[in-house]
């Protein structure tokens, strides 16, 4: 029998309940999600814009660069490119909430893995440095972590065991000067505002010519990641892509894009289930630009 300190460490460490439905685990596990919540996580729809990574609808038209949603084609972001795994919703929306807000750190190995799955599209050359956005101290006391700097080394990981690829995780790159309000409910511009002036760049960091990955949790408006990519550009950074675990997807787009790809009708993607993520089966698209 073990003793009740005992019986409490292992209850810490092996929770008997998953964190997102409340059913019982099967097996032991130190991430407190069961297998069937982890497996209702699904990528974006293949309708995406290919510069931002936002959810477009079905049959939205191609052009020789692929599909550029309207808000990038009227202003383009500081970025090249962003990809992104899943849609900010459901399980995975709950996944990343344990992270950030319930202290649940294994949840990072996961998200990692993810935003390594979404990583692979993009087009790396021989070194990249990979830059978490960074929170500020004040948040950062608070939360004792960085939730994207633990998403970084997992994706880094993940990712440098399948790709020639050099990659160095550099949580010094860019430094957060002061703190924002909540940007829940403001607009792309509102956020845009802001953010302006929040990030910096390091003094002892040299990133002229450099190819530069900024890794997230979530991409919502872009306008974080956006403003990062645009100091990062201003001290001399050549390539500068963003890779997040969530994108945020409008509901009505969201509705249009799975229920066409649920019917198979149209442009829709192929789905197969030929590869698995932290053991649990994962749809990949069969094309598209961002999985």
């Amino acid at each position: 029998m073990m003793s009740g300190a005992a019986q409490s460490l292992f209850a810490a460490l092996f929770p008997s309940e998953c964190r997102i439905c409340n059913a019982p685990l099967a097996n032991l596990s130190r991430l407190p999600v069961c297998t069937e919540c982890l497996g209702r996580i699904v990528p974006v729809p293949d309708t995406q814009c290919g510069v931002c990574a936002a959810v477009l609808p079905p049959g939205y038209p191609f052009g020789p660069e692929g599909a550029v949603c309207g808000q990038c084609r009227a202003d383009l972001p500081s970025f090249d490119r962003a990809v992104c795994f899943g849609p900010y919703s459901d399980t995975l929306r709950e996944l990343i909430h344990l992270l950030k807000y319930r202290h649940v750190r294994p949840a990072a190995n996961l998200l990692g893995r993810y935003v390594a799955r979404a990583a692979r599209a993009l087009p790396f050359g021989g070194r990249v440095m990979v830059v978490p956005v960074p929170l500020h101290k004040s948040k950062w006391r608070e939360r004792t972590f960085n939730q994207a700097e633990l998403i970084a080394w997992a994706a880094m990981r993940d990712l440098g065991a399948q790709c020639a690829t050099a990659f160095q995780v550099r949580a010094d790159v860019l430094v957060r000067r002061h703190a924002t309000v909540s940007q829940v409910g403001m607009s792309r511009e509102q956020r845009k505002n802001n953010l302006r002036g929040a990030f910096a760049v390091s003094g002892h960091a040299d990133v002229r010519g450099a190819e530069i990955l900024l890794v997230d949790d979530v991409l919502t408006t872009g306008a974080t990641v956006s403003e990062c990519a645009r100091v990062l550009r201003i001290a001399g950074a050549d390539k500068i892509w963003v890779a997040t675990a969530a994108r945020a997807v409008q509901d009505s787009v969201a509705a249009a894009s799975y229920s066409q790809a649920d019917s198979g009708e149209g442009t829709s993607p192929e789905w197969n289930t030929s590869e698995q993520v932290g053991g649990v089966p994962v749809q990949a698209g069969a094309r598209g630009t961002s999985i």
